[in-house]
């Protein structure tokens, strides 16, 4: 009873995602819009100092700041005592 709970369940999923796939259609964009006025692609080295380095350093300048202006005392944990 459960297989065919399954199967009816996937074969739904396929369905419905095969009807997305076919109706959505990609020549649609590459007609251009009102408006529309991309500008020039960027290279290599832009899109990673764009997308992988500059995130990277906001990071590391975030993390900075806050362990410099972290004005809490060092916690010293104490010796238990003996029984």
């Amino acid at each position: 009873m459960d297989k065919k709970k399954t199967l009816r369940a996937g074969a739904l999923v396929a369905g419905t995602t095969l009807m997305m796939l076919l109706m959505s259609s990609p020549a649609l964009a590459l007609t251009r819009d009102d408006g529309d006025d991309p500008g020039t692609g960027l290279s290599v080295g832009e899109t990673l100092g764009l997308y992988v380095f500059l995130p990277l350093v906001i990071f590391a300048v975030i993390t900075g700041l806050v362990m410099v202006l972290d004005r809490s005392k060092i916690r010293v944990t104490k010796p238990k005592a003996r029984a």
